[in-house]
Order: C-alpha cells, then sequence, then structure tokens
C-alpha cells in the first residue's frame, strides 16, 4: 500500500526499504508542513478524548514527573434514565494542560481513522504489528525518565519542540521477558537535542531515552510514537513449543527417576525445527492475526458502492489456474480465475470506488467485492474511514 506517511519516513530517514529497520539510530526530517499537520494536531487529539469513553492506563495525565489521580480530571457523565460514563473532564484537563502537563493517548489508531489506516499501512510495510501513541506536552512539563522500549520506535514530531536525550543500550537486544532486568542506564549519549516540527527519528529496541520541555517555558510539544515489534528467535521458539504438542513424544511426562527417552526427545526437537523454520513462523504469524475491527455491511442500510482492504497484512493472492485463493488472517476463500483483476484492485490496500472499478476490471468486481466485505476481508468505505485516506493515500483507479 503506497501511503505519503511511509514515503516521508523513508526520505526523511535515508531508509531504502523495511531492511533499515531496527539497524540503528537516524534522525530526518519532512519538509511538508500540510502532511505534518494532516497527521495529528494537539487540537484534534483533544477532540478525540472530548468525545470518547476512555480509561486509564489508556488515556494518562502527568505532572511534575507524578501521574495525576484520574479523579482530577475524570467525570461521571449521566444520562436522563441514570446510567453513570465514565468522561474526560474537559474543563479540568485543560487547567492541567494550561498549568503544565503530559498527556498520552495510547493506541490512538483504535480511534482515529488516520492513525488507524497509517498504522496498517506500516503494518503492510513491515509485515509487523504497529500501533502509535501520541503525547501532547505543554509548558515546561517533565516527561518520563530514562527508559528502555523493547520494540523499535519511529517518532515523528507533529507540533512544538521538544527536548529529547538517546542513549545507547546496555545490553543488547533485550526483551520484554528476560533473563536479565536491564536497569541501569548506559552512559553513552548517541544524540541529544531539539526535536523540532517535523522531525523524525528512529530508536531501535533496548536504547535508553528520555523527553522533556522541562526549562523550555510557554509553549507546547505534540508527537506520535509508532511502535513496531519485531519477531525474535525466542518468538520462534515458542511457536514451536505450541507446535510440538502434535507428536505423542512430547505429550508424555518426562520421567525424572531414570531420564529414559531423553535421546528420543531430543531427537524429535531436531527434526522439529527442521520442520518449521523461522520463515514458516514469520509466514504463520501474518495468518494467526485476528480479523480487523470494521462496520458490517448490511444491505438494508445501503447499497455497497466503496471498499477498501482492511486487514492487518496483505492478503495473498496464490492463482491455481481455473481457480485463484484469497488467503488471509487464517481464512482461504476461492474464486474463479476471471476475479483476478478485481481481486488484484480490491485487495491493494486503496479505498475501491466499485463504480470505477468496474469501468477497469469489468462488473463482477461488485460482486468479489461484497464477498471479500462478508468474509471480513475488505470493509465497506464509510465516510469516516474514508476520511483516513484522504490526502495521503490515492484511490486504487485513479
Amino acid at each position: 500500500m503506497e501511503h505519503q506517511l511511509i514515503n516521508a519516513i523513508e526520505t526523511a530517514l535515508g531508509w531504502n526499504g523495511v531492511d533499515e529497520l531496527g539497524k540503528g539510530f537516524v534522525r530526518g526530517s519532512i519538509d511538508d508542513p500540510a502532511l505534518v499537520s494532516r497527521i495529528l494536531t494537539p487540537n484534534r487529539l483533544l477532540d478525540i478524548a472530548m468525545r470518547r469513553s476512555l480509561n486509564r492506563p489508556q488515556f494518562r495525565c502527568f505532572q511534575k514527573g507524578e501521574e495525576v489521580h484520574p479523579a482530577i480530571y475524570y467525570t461521571d457523565t449521566v444520562s436522563p434514565r441514570g446510567q453513570s460514563i465514565p468522561m474526560v473532564n474537559m474543563r479540568s484537563l485543560g487547567r492541567l494542560l494550561g498549568e503544565g502537563a503530559t498527556l498520552i493517548l495510547d493506541q490512538v489508531n483504535v480511534f482515529d481513522p488516520t492513525m488507524e489506516v497509517a498504522c496498517r499501512a506500516l503494518q503492510w510495510w513491515s509485515h509487523e504489528r504497529v500501533q502509535v501513541n501520541a503525547y501532547l506536552t505543554t509548558n515546561d512539563a517533565a516527561g518520563f525518565p530514562l527508559h528502555w522500549d523493547d520494540h523499535d520506535v519511529v517518532i515523528i514530531q507533529l507540533a512544538g519542540e521538544k527536548e529529547w536525550e538517546v542513549r545507547g543500550t546496555s545490553r543488547e537486544v533485550p526483551m520484554y521477558r528476560d533473563s536479565d532486568p536491564n536497569n541501569t542506564p548506559t552512559e553513552e549519549i548517541v544524540w541529544a537535542g531539539v526535536m523540532k516540527s517535523g522531525d523524525v527519528m528512529h530508536i531501535p529496541r533496548g536504547h535508553w531515552h528520555q523527553a522533556t520541555r522541562n526549562g523550555h517555558g510557554s509553549g507546547k510539544s505534540l508527537h506520535v510514537t509508532f511502535g513496531i515489534t519485531k519477531r525474535t528467535g525466542a518468538s520462534w521458539l515458542a511457536w514451536l513449543g505450541d507446535w510440538c504438542r502434535e507428536h505423542e513424544i512430547f505429550r508424555h511426562d518426562l520421567d525424572r527417576a531414570h531420564g529414559s527417552g531423553t535421546q528420543a526427545l531430543t531427537e524429535a526437537a531436531v527434526r522439529l525445527i527442521g520442520e518449521r523454520s523461522p520463515a514458516d513462523f514469520l509466514a504463520a504469524y501474518e495468518q494467526a492475526t485476528a480479523l480487523p475491527r470494521h462496520v458490517p455491511f448490511l444491505d438494508i442500510l445501503g447499497p455497497l458502492d466503496a471498499v477498501a482492504c482492511t486487514n492487518h497484512f496483505p492478503p495473498q493472492i496464490r492463482e491455481n489456474g481455473e481457480t485463484v485463493d484469497v488467503v488471509a488472517s487464517g481464512k482461504k476463500i476461492t474464486f474463479t480465475a476471471k476475479a483476478v483483476p478485481a481481486l488484484r484492485l480490491l485487495l491493494s490496500g486503496k479505498p475501491v470506488p466499485l463504480n470505477q472499478a468496474a469501468a477497469v476490471v469489468g462488473a463482477e468486481v461488485a460482486e468479489v467485492a461484497e464477498t471479500l466485505v462478508k468474509e471480513e476481508i475488505c470493509a465497506i468505505l464509510t465516510p469516516e474511514l474514508s476520511s483516513g485516506y484522504t490526502g495521503l493515500v490515492t484511490n486504487a483507479v485513479s
């Protein structure tokens, strides 16, 4: 899926494809202010907070280095029937931000169409799951102390300025579940400076970092962090542990007293490793992901006039002579071979207006689209979902 944000990130960081992800710290800048403001603005973030029932830890506020108790900026909205719904008290939140505070919303992609489409594009690009968190800091509020993440992050400064310090790793490729707690920061400073609107940086897994506006006085900072969690050798071995249950030898109790069968067990483990390679694991990982959230198609609500593929990863199109299979999220859907042109268009990751598509690939595109929507590989292109593509992704028949 071609996406302006991915192209801008690659250009800013000097990357030539996904193979650069994770290899080292790098910084750059997006030279298109309109693209930067299109991604997210402080007011749009606050509008998301105002219109939804959010809860900690997904939505948090920090002041003077401490988390603000939710009771200070949450209130219960009571309906005429007495139903109570927790909502952010925007007046209280406004006071906190006016004094200087940091507001954090995790998984903005769950609430905002633009962020949803951007994360999906990054997932198709990286073949890994991606989520985006937003951080709004006002005045001279401090940020988190030095810490490291167990995943790669791509950070885009969207508004204002924020001071950063990035250090090297004190343990090579540390993990969330690890044999070492990795609690001592390294003294090696890789980069220290101010991120300004449009600046981009990639912080690889394990690099210590911190960000603050402390000492910067009046002003603001908004940045988003795309977290990309890559699979590891440990992930592959854990997957093998699940597969081993298919073989009887692994289901037997271990003999503590005599250790009988150890040689046969070891040999079976070696065979299992040979049968299921890391490449097999990576392919299975994409298929194991659950179907995404979407608005269901109900013909009683209106005709199907436009769709977009919303699968977490690019569906596979496997041609088999007179038939073609679409494989995605653990499903296999079979079509006749004449559906291939329509499938390539519908599964491109771009919005597809069906009237325009019919003029390009034939009238059968409508029937194929309806099947893909019913199987939840594609979703109806609602005005809200369409807004996530606008100005960032052209439609498939442009």
